[in-house]
């Protein structure tokens, strides 16, 4: 069976996650309802990331196999014919080999976090940013971000369900930038690594916040990383502002799609 990779966009606001759930709606559950209304017996999917409920992606990364020799272009339109009127949009399709696999294949996870300053309610982000309405100073967050990089055992930003067999695991990139917006401030928090624990990167904005709102020195970070205790992390932040916005693999999957 033919096997394609497919790159996905999606508002998570009305969904349980990206995983398949019985008795509530999934993306993944949209995805596979949409192939199936082009191949009826056409199998599950996998992804690169199981986003959690509300959260959103620019860039999710999926594979399918399917019976009929798709054209790549053609599939991704008749996928997003099928998937409106839902938040959920195939960017791109692309024929991989077989032993192409959107989670194991991948190398590399890219996650954005969306922070809005300002005491006026959002209007046009609303549920696609987290807001705080006290004002927070970029300096000590970078700071502190400087001591999360690199090779830890994160259990202090790990989620008391979190599966992955060790806390162990290498960020490699963890950048915060800023940008005005009326009556307010935008930062914009980027993280990369092969792979994140459940809740990390959550973990991460919801104690880099603290620090920025003063109430946490950048130093009481590199205290809370090596206690290795959950109870040491700072408030987990909601999920409305994070957004999965890119996975790499050895060789990229879309590289020859034309855009």
């Amino acid at each position: 069976m033919p096997r394609y990779a497919l790159q996905i966009e999606y508002n998570g606001a009305p969904f349980a996650g990206w995983q398949r759930q019985a008795d509530q709606p999934s993306v993944q559950a949209a995805v596979e309802a949409a192939l199936r209304k082009l191949e009826g017996d056409a199998p599950g999917i996998g992804a690169a990331g199981r986003t959690d409920a509300g959260v959103h992606a620019t860039a999710q990364v999926a594979h399918c196999d399917l019976k009929r020799d798709w054209d790549p272009f053609r599939l991704a339109e008749a996928l997003n014919h099928h998937l409106k009127p839902q938040p959920v949009a195939i960017l791109q399709a692309a024929r991989v080999d077989n032993d192409f696999h959107a989670r194991f294949s991948a190398v590399e996870r890219r996650y954005m976090f969306r922070l809005i300053s300002r005491r006026a309610p959002v209007t046009h982000d609303k549920g696609l940013v987290w807001q705080v309405r006290h004002p927070l100073a970029l300096e000590p967050m970078q700071e502190a971000a400087q001591h999360l990089l690199g090779r830890h055992d994160f259990t202090t930003f790990r989620s008391s369900i979190c599966q992955a067999d060790s806390p162990v695991k290498t960020l490699d990139e963890l950048t915060i930038t800023t940008h005005s917006i009326p009556q307010g401030t935008e930062f914009r928090f980027f993280l990369r690594a092969r792979s994140f624990l459940h809740n990390q990167v959550r973990s991460f904005v919801g104690t880099l916040e603290r620090v920025g709102a003063e109430s946490w020195a950048p130093e009481d970070v590199r205290h809370a990383l090596q206690a290795r205790d959950r109870a040491a992390c700072g408030p987990v932040c909601p999920p409305q502002g994070l957004y999965l916005c890119g996975v790499g693999y050895p060789e990229d999957p879309f590289r020859q799609v034309p855009r």
